[in-house]
């Protein structure tokens, strides 16, 4: 059977990726509740650093008031679940604070190899079209907290089960 996938539908174009199941089912279970919700739609990638990643995923992004975006989550968290899957181009993965166990709602995607994360964050997907939408997205301009002065949003987030 075919993994899930999702459906980004973004500012400059649509992210597709699918899911590893088998490596990290809890984040992906909870990645897909939250879009099957809309709990991502109208939210922004609110972190964009050239090079390394871009981030989105926090509820208070739809906030014009960027002082507290990059704080926000869905109320709970989700336990790490470290795999062997590497931080490569493409790579989909979870944020969180210092505490391995705090991942919620907030995700990256790497946009160059970034394996110093590996079995520190937990991935759970790949990119398997639209990377030159995440290559537009990382290379907005920026304020000093990696902000796009544009909101770069999520329109939506559709889950197609495999």
């Amino acid at each position: 059977m075919a993994n899930a996938t999702a459906v980004i539908e973004t500012v400059h174009g649509t992210i597709e990726l699918e899911f590893f199941e088998d490596k990290a089912p809890g984040h992906v279970q909870n990645f897909k509740d939250l879009a099957q919700k809309g709990f991502y739609d109208g939210t922004t990638f609110h972190r964009v650093i050239p090079g390394f990643m871009i981030q989105g995923g926090d509820p208070n992004s739809r906030n014009e008031d960027r002082s507290r975006h990059g704080t926000g989550g869905p109320g709970y968290t989700i336990d790490a679940e470290f795999n062997d899957v590497s931080h490569k181009r493409g790579i989909l993965s979870m944020a969180r604070s210092q505490n391995p166990n705090s991942a919620g709602s907030q995700f990256f995607i790497v946009v160059n190899d970034s394996t110093f994360l590996d079995r520190q964050y937990t991935a759970f997907g790949r990119v398997t079209s639209g990377m030159e939408v995440a290559d537009k997205i990382v290379n907005e301009p920026r304020d000093h907290n990696d902000n796009p002065h544009s909101r770069m949003e999520i329109k939506s987030i559709t889950i197609k089960e495999g």
